[in-house]
């Protein structure tokens, strides 16, 4: 049976980006590369925990994908980074800390994947643990939140990516295509 896989990335955010690498990675792989999955994409998402999340929860709704993988640029790190957890910041709730009620506790979701296995057998895929307080975790908060209230079975990760130069893109394009058939393998064990 043929896996239904989603894709996200986002626009640009910052005058100095000519690109998002997120983006530019999802366009290196549906353009050169087949996959063994029915696969949606979404790309150039604004940036805007609230409107991002609303457009790929829809489309979660809309296409019932088995995998989620959103997809976010990282401009200092070097390699794929797939983040372990996000954590309801103020990002998320769309509001500064001092509107937040006096109650507020932020709580913290992990996808229901075993990461570590994941990307074994990556050449350059870390895991990490600072989805980075901005739209990148609001937006996978977002979608594990949705996916534990209303689709246990999909799974959902989300991959920083570097900026791509000549240098990385050939192992950053493996390595992404590897986690996309290692997530299909593991999930299916």
């Amino acid at each position: 049976m043929m896996k239904r896989l989603l894709l996200t990335s986002f626009d640009i955010w910052l005058p100095h980006h000519k690109s998002n690498s997120s983006d530019d990675l999802l366009e290196e792989v549906t353009q050169n590369h087949e996959l063994q999955s029915a696969l949606s994409t979404m790309r150039k998402l604004p940036v805007d925990v609230k409107g991002a999340a609303d457009q790929v929860i829809a489309k979660i709704t809309e296409t019932q994908p088995d995998y989620i993988i959103c997809c976010g640029m990282a401009e200092s790190r070097t390699q794929l980074s797939v983040e372990s957890n996000a954590r309801s910041t103020p990002a998320y709730t769309n509001c500064s800390i001092s509107m937040l009620p006096s109650d507020y506790q932020e709580t913290t979701l992990h996808p229901n994947v075993n990461l570590e296995e994941l990307v074994a057998p990556c050449q350059a895929v870390e895991i990490s643990h600072d989805c980075g307080s901005f739209v990148c975790e609001g937006l996978y908060y977002s979608v594990l939140d949705y996916l534990l209230k209303n689709s246990p079975k999909s799974k959902c990760i989300f991959i920083h990516v570097p900026i791509l130069t000549e240098n990385n893109i050939r192992v950053v394009v493996e390595d992404f295509l590897l986690v996309i058939d290692r997530l299909a393998l593991l999930s299916s064990d």
